[in-house]
């Protein structure tokens, strides 16, 4: 099935403004089920592209970036696996296999770009020195820009080349293993920068039994077989448990201390 000229302009233009929203907008838009929908209307096939966006997002629904560490990039994957059920009247799980060379070759966008903006934080250090917004404003809009664009390029190649395209991009990954190797590697060591970021930002020392016990029971998750691919989100869930109870406990001996007697006991009984 090949694609009208309007076709391509308006999927090109939604994974430019889902790139971003990633990151930067409400981060709902690209989401798979959402993004699916989306463009399986653009191409004339709203039905298959709810089905297939709703099997990514089942994929993906443990994924999400660490620090810096960036899994294979949900938009560009579901975008292309939508396009391949669509064209190629595949089904679902096989549309989404065929889009797992477009999600790495994302995967690797990100890392990269991330990279290359990492060295113009001093500039943007410098613009808030100099109370300067709108030259911060200005790298943002560049960040922002190469970003869409990126992933634009890529959706559009996927829906001119097909699954051939996706064959060139594993070859070309291939051949270039060294490259692809030292983006994995940098990605890798960000997510222990984040960590200690947000560390460095939220340590408490009565919080540490609390970091200690979470460590040990995702490792302990991870490694169930029928929890592992979940892990992240029961881990969330006795997180929000936890924070749940210690705010309810607070709030009950904040009120206890409020009412509690000045000054000691009953004078009767001296206690």
């Amino acid at each position: 099935m090949d694609f009208n000229f309007i076709q391509v302009l308006l999927v090109a233009v939604f994974a430019f403004i889902a790139a971003i929203d990633q990151f930067s907008f409400l981060e709902s838009l690209y989401q798979p089920i959402v993004s699916g929908a989306v463009v399986g209307a653009i191409l004339g096939d709203l039905q298959t592209g709810l089905i297939v966006g709703g099997t990514y997002q089942l994929m993906t629904i443990g994924n999400m970036p660490v620090g810096g560490a960036q899994p294979p990039n949900a938009v560009i994957g579901g975008i292309m696996a939508v396009v391949f059920a669509v064209s190629s009247k595949l089904d679902p799980a096989a549309a989404v296999g065929l889009a797992v060379p477009f999600a790495l070759i994302g995967q690797y966008f990100v890392t990269f770009l991330f990279t290359i903006m990492s060295a113009l934080m001093s500039k943007a250090d410098k613009y808030a020195e100099e109370a300067n917004p709108k030259g911060i404003v200005k790298l943002n809009y560049l960040a922002m820009a190469a970003l869409g664009s990126c992933f634009a390029i890529v959706v559009v190649i996927g829906l001119i080349g097909g699954s051939a395209a996706g064959a060139q991009l594993t070859a070309l990954s291939e051949k270039f293993d060294w490259f692809m190797a030292g983006l994995g590697v940098a990605g890798g060591m960000m997510r222990y920068v984040g960590f200690a970021i947000l560390l460095r930002i939220m340590l408490s020392k009565d919080l540490w039994g609390v970091y200690f016990a979470g460590f040990a029971l995702a490792t302990i998750v991870s490694k169930i077989e029928g929890l592992s691919g979940s892990a992240l989100l029961i881990i969330a869930f006795i997180g929000i448990a936890v924070a749940i109870y210690d705010f309810q406990t607070n709030v009950k001996m904040k009120a206890a201390t409020a009412y509690a007697p000045v000054g000691g006991g009953d004078d009767e009984d001296g206690i």
